[in-house]
């Protein structure tokens, strides 16, 4: 018997780029009464084209929820250099929420979590029940990936994506996706706002990693390093084991969801009437389209 495939979909990193992708030529899409709707109607035509892609049997939509996860409760300036979202946006989270509800795809979201740490608890969970394709546009996945996973990195438009198996990243990087997570620890992350190793960048990352495998590998064998690669970590011994803790995704949380609860829904005339009566039209539109 073939395999479920699971769907995941990074639901903040769709709407974030459906939002920008129109915002920049100032298409809000706005409802009646001024809501602006770009983001919503983006994210839900981007998986529904992927949902008619990838011919999923199983979807689930995974949420940040808020700002504050644990990793500020470590590190103070976690994503804080963020800029807040445009206030068009505002509005959008919730109204995202609905539509992929109204449509029948599962939410996940729990506080203090990021999106990340729900997908890679998915991946842990369901890795021997299904196939699973990720949506996302974070290449901080990269460690998720394992003989079931696979990521698909958006890339241009709805269709084309960057697509990334175990092979494919062990083949690129010569280390395992567990190990992803200790080169950011040395290089850091602008976007999250952690530095890692002040002066290493990520080649120089790899290279540590792929030679010495761990961090504390690296820690043992100081002496074969050149003197000022020694002493950027030295310097940075406290920051470079926080940073493995802020780039590291837990695959811990509790999914409270059987994997029969995530079947792929019908797009029937229901739904459609709810989407057009919320001014949704553009989503329809699209279905219809597609076939679905």
């Amino acid at each position: 018997m073939e395999k479920p495939h699971l769907l995941i979909i990074d639901g903040m990193a769709l709407l974030f780029r459906s939002f920008f992708a129109s915002a920049a030529m100032k298409q809000y899409i706005r409802l009646d009464d001024g809501t602006p709707t770009n983001g919503v109607q983006g994210f839900a035509r981007h998986v529904l084209t992927a949902q008619n892609l990838m011919k999923p049997t199983h979807v689930a939509v995974c949420w940040d929820m808020g700002m504050h996860t644990f990793r500020n409760d470590l590190f103070e300036g976690y994503k804080a250099n963020r800029p807040a979202p445009p206030e068009e946006m505002l509005p959008q989270f919730d109204m995202a929420k609905d539509v992929s509800e109204i449509i029948g795809w599962k939410n996940f979201g729990i506080s203090g979590l990021e999106a990340d740490d729900l997908i890679g608890s998915m991946t842990e969970k369901w890795k021997g029940d299904a196939n699973i394709t990720v949506i996302s546009g974070d290449r901080d996945l990269l460690q998720l990936l394992n003989p079931a996973t696979t990521l698909a990195f958006t890339k241009k438009g709805y269709t084309e994506y960057d697509t990334y198996t175990e092979q494919r990243f062990r083949e690129e990087y010569g280390i395992t996706p567990k190990q992803f997570a200790e080169v950011k620890a040395f290089m850091g992350d602008a976007s999250d706002g952690y530095p890692g190793v002040k002066g290493i960048g990520p080649k120089t990352a790899l290279q540590l990693i792929q030679t010495y495998h761990s961090i504390d590998g690296v820690l043992a064998a100081l002496d074969e390093l050149k003197p000022a690669q020694r002493m950027k970590i030295n310097e940075n011994v406290e920051m470079l084991k926080l940073s493995h803790q802020l780039a590291t995704i837990n695959c811990d949380a509790a999914i409270e969801a059987e994997l029969n609860e995530l079947v792929m829904p019908t797009f029937n005339e229901t739904v459609v009437a709810q989407l057009e009566n919320r001014g949704l039209r553009l989503i329809t539109r699209h279905a219809r389209s597609l076939g679905l």
